[in-house]
C-alpha cells in the first residue's frame, strides 16, 4: 500500500462575469414583459403574477454577489435567458474538454509534474454533456496520458467521491498518479426564470492531483489521511434531464428538465448531516474538531456553511477558518469546495489539518481529511 497526497489543485475560470445587479435587470425585464403579457389572464385569476428579484434579496438568501459564467449574452436576453454555447464538431475539442484541460494543467504546473507522469484521468462532474464518449478520455487524449480513463456523477459531491476513487487507484498501485477533474458549465441547467434559483449558479473548472508520496516533488502537498462518503436518497434536488425525454413527449420542456429544488428542505436535511459526517470521521481518525484549521465546504449556500461550521465547532467560525468563494463564483457544484482549497491552502503551516467536504443531490457527502506537509 502507497501513501498517497495531494500534490497539486487547479482552477479555471471564465472570462466572463455577471453581477446581480446585472441578472436582475434581466430577470425584471422578463418578469416586466410577462406581466404586460398575461394581464388579463392575472386579473382573471387564471396566471400568477411573477415577482421581480432583486441584489438584496439574492445576497441575503445566498451569499452571493457574482459569478463567472462560459457565456453572459445569451443569460442576460430577457428574451432568451439561456446561455448561447454553440455546439462544435466532433473534430472539435468539446467545451467541458476545453474547461478541464485548463484546469489540468494548472494542476500539473502547481505539481512539478507532466502528463507523462499520470496515469489515470477520472472526470467527476454534475453536468456531463454527452454520454459518450467519455468527457474523460477526451482529456485524457488532449493531454497525452497513457493509461485510462473514466466519467462519473455523483452531483455536487463528484469531487470528493473522485477523491476517493483516485486515493485508492494510487494506494493500490493501480497508477503512479490520477488527475480529478471536474468541469461544471450549471448556468446550462438553470431556469434563469425562476426567481427562486435563477442566481444559484456558476461555471468553473477544478483538477486535483494525487500521487504516490515517495513520487511527489511538489511544494504544495497534502497527506490524504481518510476519506467517508454517504449517500441518501431524496428527491429534494433533481434534474430530469436525460435521453429518455425524447420518448415521452408529454414532459418535452417542462421545468424540472432544468435544476429544480426544495431549498428549505436541503437546508434543514443537509447541513445537520453534514456536521454529523464530518464529526464522526475525524473521530474515527482520533482527531478533534478543534484540531482542523481550515474547513473547504462545498459552497452552495453561506448560510448552510454558517450553520455547519456552527454546529461542528459550537461556535461561529473565523472567515480563515472556512473561507468563502461562493460570493465571487457562486455555486460551481462539484468544483466550488475544491476551488475553495485551491485559492486558501498556502497560507496553512505544515502538520495543519482541514477537512475537505461536498454535499448535495442524492443525498450525497463526501468528507476528506487532509494534513499539510
Amino acid at each position: 500500500m502507497h501513501n498517497v497526497v495531494i500534490s497539486g489543485t487547479g482552477l479555471y475560470t471564465p472570462a466572463n462575469s455577471i453581477s446581480n445587479e446585472e441578472l436582475v435587470l434581466a430577470f425584471n425585464a422578463y418578469v416586466q414583459q410577462f406581466n404586460a403579457d398575461n394581464a388579463s389572464a392575472i386579473e382573471a385569476g387564471e396566471v400568477q403574477a411573477l415577482t421581480e428579484s432583486s441584489a438584496a434579496f439574492i445576497e441575503k438568501a445566498s451569499g452571493i454577489k457574482s459569478r463567472f459564467v462560459m457565456d453572459k449574452t445569451g443569460i442576460l436576453d430577457p428574451l432568451r435567458m439561456t446561455p448561447r454555447i454553440p455546439e462544435r464538431s466532433n473534430d472539435e475539442q468539446s467545451i467541458l474538454c476545453q474547461m478541464g484541460v485548463g484546469a489540468a494543467l494548472d494542476a500539473l504546473a502547481r505539481a512539478g509534474k507532466t502528463a507523462a507522469d499520470v496515469d489515470m484521468v477520472i472526470v467527476a462532474c454534475s453536468n456531463l454533456q454527452r454520454a459518450y464518449p467519455a468527457i474523460s478520455i477526451e482529456i485524457q487524449a488532449a493531454l497525452g496520458i497513457t493509461g485510462f480513463a473514466y466519467d462519473m456523477n455523483v452531483a455536487c459531491s463528484s469531487a470528493t467521491f473522485g477523491l476517493q476513487a483516485a486515493t485508492n487507484c494510487v494506494q493500490l498501485g493501480q497508477a503512479r498518479a490520477v488527475l480529478v477533474i471536474s468541469p461544471e458549465i450549471c448556468t446550462g441547467h438553470l431556469n434563469f426564470r425562476d426567481r427562486d434559483s435563477h442566481f444559484i449558479f456558476g461555471d468553473a473548472a477544478t483538477a486535483i492531483l494525487v500521487e504516490r508520496a515517495d513520487l511527489a516533488t511538489s511544494k504544495h502537498q497534502f497527506d490524504i489521511v481518510g476519506t467517508k462518503l454517504i449517500t441518501q436518497f431524496s428527491n429534494n434536488i433533481r434534474n430530469n434531464a436525460g435521453f429518455l425525454n425524447r420518448t415521452a413527449e408529454e414532459g418535452i420542456g417542462a421545468p424540472d428538465k432544468l435544476f429544480v429544488q426544495e431549498g428549505r428542505k436541503v437546508f434543514r436535511d443537509v447541513c445537520p448531516m453534514v456536521a454529523e459526517l464530518i464529526a464522526a470521521h475525524l473521530q474515527e481518525n482520533q482527531l478533534n474538531v478543534s484540531d482542523v484549521k481550515r474547513f473547504w465546504l462545498h459552497q452552495a449556500n453561506l448560510n448552510m456553511n454558517l450553520l455547519i461550521t456552527r454546529k461542528l465547532l459550537g461556535r461561529d467560525a473565523e472567515p480563515s477558518e472556512a473561507p468563502v468563494i461562493l460570493d465571487t463564483y457562486a455555486n460551481t457544484s462539484s468544483a466550488g469546495s475544491v476551488i475553495a482549497l485551491h485559492k486558501y491552502q498556502d497560507d496553512l503551516p505544515s502538520g495543519a489539518l482541514g477537512v475537505l467536504s461536498s454535499f448535495g443531490a442524492g443525498y450525497s457527502i463526501g468528507s476528506v481529511i487532509l494534513r499539510k506537509r
